[in-house]
């Protein structure tokens, strides 16, 4: 399709009987912070909290009444099941979403109140896809995809219209978070027809980068595994037409991690009192990498708040992430004298700074391991310097503020030590969250072997997480190893972990 097919696909898009024209507002805070004018567009704002309507409906509008006729059916594990359904209830026409039964009651009540019927099978989007295909053929329903349809595009591309109509001020850069890649490519084959001076930068999660993976192969690949902190845009592969896309019109992508996703939901509320989701925060946590990474002064950047459908028990994991990555606290693993004082003297080099967590257990007469959360006023400079001040004093320790065990699992288990366990092996391990699974892990497992730790829990996602330890007599390693392997769960071994090592082996 040619740049003035999508212009003209854009320019006449039908999403604005179900969507409206977003704001876009200054992000005061952030921008004072940044010495850069950060804007917000706020597809938070959206009748269904996601931009997704409008593709979905623009999908629908292009549809006659006959090809309507059966309803219409998608895979969805959220914001595209909302859009699909309310597009379909406004049309008069059936739709049937098909969503993985990890999917949050949340997500499934909002669609069944919008008139869609849901089926519940398999646990990911990818088992939801398939069955959504098989009942598209027996059924004769039509198929709405949720990225990779030149119409679903077209409709997310009138945001970027939005955006050149409503800036006040010379763009410099848009930040736009990609799953799939319907929404980047929508906005970048407009904003880049209109201004080509304009950079369009995507951003992923480290651990879901599929497109930024596809761009430097040159191809579409399939990811072997994604994260799913930021389950909106947890896609294993993208579109071949959003693809083609952003091959040809996006800059540059980035990626970033939990933490710093996590900091970037808290700037949103500071500034606009919502809440975004994780794929919500995405565009904010990349602009504030790119601008400290170039540091760059005095310039425009727009990004956008693509959705707000969070499950209120996430934001406990948000909250306790968000001040690591914004580098306000730091984690350390500190051993200290076992004697009198030395906690004391220990605080004093700590000085005025908060201590935000302190976990310790008595371990023997000669030293001791604290965990501490530490609050930071100056990012990673005061870090360093706090690090080098007590290696200097005489301290051994280790920075874990990026380290994902201790952050999930550790900071919870400190003192849970055990010394007649011999051969203990750690992992860490990943699973579909639903009724029963923690049981079918357990099953799974088996009997093999003792579980010599455990530690398990809730962080209001769609996988449920644990740190298993396994006393492993060394002739049954390659046993257990196999055993692992034919679980098919994803799983990473953490023996060597200095938070393990120093806490817990």
């Amino acid at each position: 399709m040619s740049d003035t097919d999508y212009l003209q696909r854009i320019q006449n898009a039908s999403v604005y009987d179900v969507a409206v024209e977003s704001p876009l507002d200054l992000a005061g805070n952030l921008s004072a912070r940044l010495n850069n004018r950060i804007w917000l567009k706020r597809e938070d704002l959206q009748p269904v909290f996601s931009f997704k309507l409008r593709g979905a409906y623009n999908k629908l509008a292009s549809l006659s009444d006959a090809e309507l006729a059966n309803g219409v059916i998608c895979g969805s594990a959220g914001n595209h099941a909302q859009g699909v359904a309310l597009a379909a209830q406004r049309r008069g026409t059936r739709s049937v979403i098909v969503m993985p039964v990890t999917t949050p009651s949340i997500k499934v009540h909002a669609v069944r109140s919008l008139g869609g019927e849901v089926i519940l099978f398999g646990d990911t989007y990818d088992d939801a896809y398939s069955r959504a295909r098989e009942l598209e053929k027996k059924h004769g329903f039509v198929f709405i995809h949720p990225f990779d349809d030149p119409d679903v595009i077209a409709g997310q591309g009138t945001i970027g219209l939005e955006i050149l109509n409503q800036a006040s001020e010379k763009i410099d850069a848009i930040f736009v978070p990609i799953g799939g890649g319907g929404l980047i490519a929508g906005i970048a084959a407009y904003v880049k027809t209109m201004q080509p001076d304009i950079r369009i930068i995507g951003v992923e999660p480290d651990d879901s980068s599929a497109m930024r993976d596809s761009i430097e192969a040159g191809k579409p690949v399939v990811l072997d595994h994604v994260g799913i902190f930021a389950d909106g845009v947890a896609v294993r592969r993208v579109g071949d037409e959003t693809f083609r896309l952003c091959q040809q019109y996006v800059d540059e992508i980035i990626t970033v991690d939990t933490d710093q996703v996590c900091a970037a939901i808290r700037d949103i509320f500071e500034d606009t009192r919502s809440i975004v989701e994780p794929a919500g925060g995405l565009s904010v946590a990349g602009a504030k990498k790119y601008i400290t990474e170039n540091q760059i002064e005095n310039q425009n950047f727009v990004t956008i708040n693509c959705g707000a459908n969070v499950n209120f028990d996430r934001l406990r994991h948000i909250a306790e992430r968000a001040a690591v990555g914004e580098q306000k606290e730091m984690l350390l693993a500190v051993e200290i004298p076992e004697k009198p004082g030395s906690f004391r003297n220990f605080c004093q080099l700590i000085g005025r700074r908060g201590i935000t967590e302190f976990n310790y257990r008595y371990g023997d007469n000669t030293s001791a391991h604290i965990f501490v959360g530490v609050q930071l006023s100056g990012g990673s400079e005061e870090r360093q310097m706090l690090i080098t001040e007590l290696g200097n004093a005489g301290y051994r320790l280790a920075d874990l503020s990026d380290n994902e065990m201790a952050k999930l699992h550790v900071r919870h288990m400190v003192g849970g030590r055990s010394v007649g366990i011999a051969n203990e092996r750690l992992f860490r391990f990943e699973f579909p969250e639903r009724p029963g699974a923690l049981l079918g892990f357990l099953d799974a497992i088996g009997t093999d072997w003792n579980i010599s730790l455990f530690h398990y829990r809730n962080h209001g996602s769609d996988y449920g997480r644990i740190l298993a330890g396994i006393d492993v007599p060394e002739n049954e390693t390659d046993k257990l190893e196999a055993h692992l392997a034919d679980l098919g769960y994803t799983h990473w071994e953490e023996s060597d972990n200095p938070a393990y090592t120093m806490f817990l082996a």
